[in-house]
């Protein structure tokens, strides 16, 4: 089945050059667009899209606002938001994540990496790559007037799942982790998948989040 995305941006250029490199794509289907935040949470809950493309900087309702409306949609399968900028240093990438978007990508992107990304975002992991993504968590988890999270919401995870968070934070997948660990990929996926439910997390990217602003990671600790 093919994986179903509403293209979300307020130039029509933008929406038609995303358009045609999907659509080149078998396994990929455009099924809408709209042009600016308060459209898409529209389409979004009348076309079920698996993935939102979303430009953050919109007239009208703005990506982030309309981020926040999609993700909270009571559907039993809610859309996933890939956000888009032209910025490799925006702080609404942070909100965004923050807010549950799955991550980000900037607009010139190649059309590989792009068709890369919507797949990544279609399963269910979070886009934690490039590295710049991981720098804009930092940088913005580390402001004092965005951290939010308390040490103490960690206090339902075993010392094994800290662990194994801390790793998340670091961008390692579930294979790295495994290997790191010693243990197979299905174990370290299965701690992943317990740890969001114990912090009600939306997926890996809200993980991340959490584990700069509760402190288990220093943003300035690990380098790119």
């Amino acid at each position: 089945m093919a994986i179903r995305v509403l293209i979300v941006d307020d130039q029509a250029l933008v929406r038609a050059g995303f358009r045609v490199l999907l659509e080149s794509y078998e396994d990929i289907e455009v099924v809408g667009e709209a042009e600016d935040g308060e459209r898409a949470v529209e389409l979004a809950s009348d076309l079920a899209p698996d993935v939102v493309l979303m430009d953050i900087r919109m007239p009208v309702m703005d990506g982030l606002e309309a981020a926040h409306h999609i993700l909270a949609s009571a559907q039993p399968h809610p859309s996933r938001v890939l956000m888009l900028t032209t910025f490799d240093a925006d702080e609404y990438v942070y909100e965004a994540i923050r807010a549950g978007a799955s991550g980000f990508i900037l607009k010139d992107i190649e059309p590989e990496q792009l068709a890369h990304a919507v797949r990544v975002i279609a399963s269910g992991d979070a886009l934690l790559s490039p590295g710049v993504t991981r720098r804009l968590i930092r940088e913005f988890a580390s402001r004092p007037e965005v951290r939010r999270a308390r040490p103490e919401e960690l206090d339902a995870l075993t010392e094994r799942e800290r662990e194994i968070l801390a790793l998340v934070a670091q961008g390692l997948s579930n294979d790295e982790i495994a290997g790191r660990l010693h243990i197979s990929p299905a174990t370290a996926k299965t701690h992943v998948s317990r740890i969001m439910t114990k912090l009600d997390a939306h997926d890996r990217a809200q993980l991340v989040v959490i584990a700069y602003e509760c402190g288990l990671v220093v943003p300035a600790s690990h380098e790119d």
